[in-house]
């Protein structure tokens, strides 16, 4: 049922790379039924990000919060995931609000480069280098998920898991392109280190979006 967005605050029209129901394939909530919601545009510019056709936002179609709120409502799982490209780049408060009147969780994936917007059920946390997470979006985070591409990143990590608050989940994941190489990196890490645990992109390896 589409809800009326005439109350609402914050962006109605959002540009939407793509969208998808599927299973979470990392971090806290892997295995989890979800509604994924691809926004288009980021400013962070990750050289081994592997949707770098979400960067520019003008390539993606404006669509309006009813339609994704709608669609997403369709199915039966009630997790929908906003992630991008960097969606903190968007103002979120109008699309969390009718997904939440529309009975879901919301979780959103965001390095926190950008000020936080939305009305989030869970947080998830990954910084990069290439431009920093502001220290408020650090504190609030429910889960930090850091990509680790090079054994430096170990320490980037640590960095942040010093800023998280004491409940927030700690999870280190490698790089897709280095699995092979930087995956016994990890687990030697998580095994020195256990307050950390091991992310892995399940939705790859079993193939779904």
């Amino acid at each position: 049922m589409s809800v009326s967005t005439t109350s609402y605050s914050g962006t109605l029209e959002l540009p939407v790379m793509e969208r998808f129901y599927t299973i979470q394939g990392e971090g806290y909530h892997q295995g989890r039924a979800a509604y994924f919601i691809r926004l288009g545009g980021c400013d962070v510019g990750c050289h081994w990000c592997d949707v770098k056709d979400s960067w520019d936002a003008t390539r993606h179609p404006q669509l309006s919060i009813d339609e994704l709120a709608h669609d997403a409502a369709v199915h039966p799982g009630r997790i929908a995931v906003i992630t991008g490209g960097e969606p903190l780049m968007h103002n979120l408060d109008a699309l969390t609000e009718i997904l939440r009147q529309e009975g879901f969780h919301t979780h959103i994936e965001t390095s926190g480069s950008s000020p936080l917007s939305g009305h989030w059920d869970w947080i998830t946390l990954s910084p990069k280098k290439f431009k920093a997470p502001l220290p408020e979006i650090c504190t609030l985070a429910n889960e930090l998920k850091v990509v680790i591409f090079n054994k430096s990143d170990f320490a980037w990590a640590e960095k942040y898991a010093a800023l998280a608050n004491s409940h927030c989940k700690l999870y280190l994941q490698p790089e897709w392109d280095k699995a092979a190489e930087i995956t016994p990196l990890i687990i030697d890490y998580i095994k020195a280190h256990p307050q950390w645990q091991l992310s892995l992109q399940v939705h790859k390896y079993i193939n779904v979006p």
